[in-house]
């Protein structure tokens, strides 16, 4: 089995189950995988091939085990920032090489659930870079061309997993470093939550904001990765109908492929059922210029500065990463009190513009760079990659990088999702969607999607709420439901058994809907869902002699929804004959 081994971490726990492979033999497969890639420079240091083959014979030992072990016999690769006991973190800097005392505290959960280290990961030095080329160790081989970047700075983790050599990765993201390299090589990139994975055990990069991130062939691959790491947060789905928003206006640096597959993945999300929201994106680009632009600079001075300025000139220190890290010594702090003023500002201006959207749709980067372009413009290239990610950890944002299709010279291209804090599982059960509407490759694999019973699945507590006034999509009131999360559910009629009025006053005009014995119609209705906790915010936003009732719909069904006190009839309008509200606002043009 293990020439056509499919390293995916439910289809080898699939073949675990069956009887069809062991530990052993997924390790041996592992090693020759390793051996064949050749100098690709994705690993810095690795397990022994002893020591590997003793854990699996370990775990093979344990297979009554299996079903305790979530991760059982799962091999997995991790960022040289990133402690794994007994193993050398570098951070890419031979200079700074320490030998790790005990695993940080993802890796000891990871281990402990039955994965497997098989080692330590190239990246940017000092995780300060998107490009990933900033490293004395060499750059990581592309797979689907040598000639370009993989990404960083967590480049070792995404090829590895791209190139069918580990089953996952950890990588870290402070400013994109958890997606850039998803989407330069055609895999997923989970960037969760800031604070939601443990932080002990990783070099800081940028304290305040470092996070560490997953990369896996799937969405269902991530969330099993996830429920191990941490423990999700419940989270509200994302529905059949969406809202999501694209940046207006888009910078693609002069690649019109990208900008193309771009456009082509909104139309996609359209097809699923989403709605496009342009959104203004001064706020984000001002705050993700920050990052590198501004006194958070400062912090990675505060990280590694001291050893950078007293390293030896044999230390390996990469001049670039040199020159951005000292360069923090420049800023004061009233720079940084000012710097916390002006991100706050952004911050509430972004949350006005993501008020009512399910997500943001990005461009994972507006383009990729060959590494002899990194040669000419080491600085600017970087900071073009950051465009679409430097911002997601200062606003304390969820981020999902999926992969769409291929320029027309073969390079992978991607979209990254961004959702409110702790909306990790969400996304990923949109991104499993996703990935079945989008057959595409896994990685540089021949690896399969899971099966769809692997798929990561989000309950919800939501509450349906039937409208049939100005609260229907388009119409004036319609932004109380949408700021609250109201998500469009169904459009319809009610059943034939209502009056249907328009109420005296305004501005806006309201319409009352009444139950009748006899006479009645069928009225046009909109079914919104909210989330249970925001319920009670709607109810308190509805005046009267309007409240909330049971509504037959046309189906048979009843459903909470608007209707109108008998006594506020008196002075109104009788309009059932026009079917609904926007019919009744049409006949006031004429």
């Amino acid at each position: 089995m293990t020439a056509l081994l499919d390293l995916g971490v439910h289809a080898l726990r699939d073949a675990y189950r069956a009887g069809t492979l062991d530990v052993r033999q997924m390790i041996e497969e592992v090693l020759k995988r390793i051996k064949e890639a050749g100098d690709d420079k994705v690993w810095i240091s690795r397990a022994s091939d002893a020591a590997l083959r003793a854990v699996a014979a370990d775990l093979d030992a344990q297979r009554g085990d299996l079903e305790k072990l979530p991760l059982y016999g799962i091999p997995f690769a991790v960022k040289d920032n990133i402690d794994v006991a007994g193993m050398t973190t570098t951070a890419a800097c031979p200079g700074f090489a320490y030998e790790a005392k005990t695993s940080a505290e993802v890796v000891q959960r990871l281990v402990a659930a039955g994965a497997i280290v098989v080692g330590k990961t190239n990246l940017d030095q000092f995780a300060t870079g998107l490009v990933g080329v900033r490293s004395p160790y060499g750059v990581p081989r592309n797979p689907f061309n040598a000639d370009y970047i993989p990404g960083g700075s967590s480049s070792g983790s995404a090829v590895a997993v791209s190139s069918g050599l580990v089953s996952f990765s950890l990588g870290t993201d402070t400013a994109g470093s958890g997606r850039v390299p998803a989407g330069f090589n055609n895999i997923v990139g989970l960037k969760p939550t800031p604070g939601l994975l443990s932080n002990e055990g990783v070099v800081p990069a940028c304290r305040s904001l470092d996070c560490a991130s997953v990369f896996a062939l799937s969405c269902a691959d991530a969330d099993a990765v996830l429920g191990v790491a941490c423990m999700p947060h419940a989270t509200p789905a994302i529905g059949k109908t969406f809202r999501f928003g694209v940046p207006g206006p888009l910078e693609f640096f002069g690649d019109q492929a990208y900008a193309a597959l771009y456009a082509e993945a909104v139309e996609k999300l359209k097809a699923l059922g989403g709605t496009v929201v342009t959104f203004d994106y001064a706020p984000f680009r001002d705050a993700a210029q920050l990052l590198y632009s501004g006194p958070w600079v400062a912090e990675r001075t505060a990280a590694v500065g001291a050893f950078i300025e007293g390293a030896a000139d044999d230390a390996g220190v990469w001049p670039t990463t040199r020159q951005i890290v000292l360069g923090g010594r420049k800023y004061s702090a009233v720079d940084a009190f000012e710097g916390q003023y002006k991100l706050a500002a952004l911050k509430a201006r972004a949350a006005a513009e993501m008020l009512g959207l399910d997500f943001l749709a990005l461009p994972t980067t507006g383009t990729i760079y060959r590494l002899s372009d990194l040669e000419r413009e080491p600085v600017l290239y970087n900071s073009h990659l950051g465009h679409y990610t430097n911002f997601v950890n200062f606003f304390g944002l969820s981020g999902l990088a999926l992969p769409f299709g291929f320029r027309p010279d073969g390079l992978p291209f991607g979209i990254t999702l961004i959702a409110r804090a702790f909306a990790e599982r969400s996304l990923l059960a949109f991104g499993a969607r996703w990935q079945r509407a989008v057959p595409l490759p896994l990685g540089k694999t021949a690896s399969r999607l899971p099966a769809p019973a692997h798929d990561p699945v989000v309950t919800e507590d939501r509450v349906a709420i039937a409208v049939v006034g100005a609260h229907m999509s388009g119409l004036p009131l319609n932004g109380q439901l949408t700021e609250l999360g109201g998500r469009l559910e169904s459009a319809g009629k009610t059943a034939p058994v209502y009056r249907f009025y328009a109420l005296p006053g305004g501005p806006p005009q309201r319409p009352g809907m009444v139950r009748v014995a006899e006479g009645g119609g069928a009225i046009e209705t909109e079914v919104w869902s909210l989330p249970t906790e925001k319920v009670g915010a709607f109810v308190a936003k509805i005046p009267a002699p309007l409240g909330l009732g049971t509504v037959a719909l046309a189906d048979g069904s009843g459903v909470l929804g608007f209707l109108c006190e008998s006594h506020a009839i008196e002075a109104a309008r009788d309009i059932t004959s026009l079917g609904g509200w926007r019919a009744y606002i049409k006949s006031l043009a004429v």
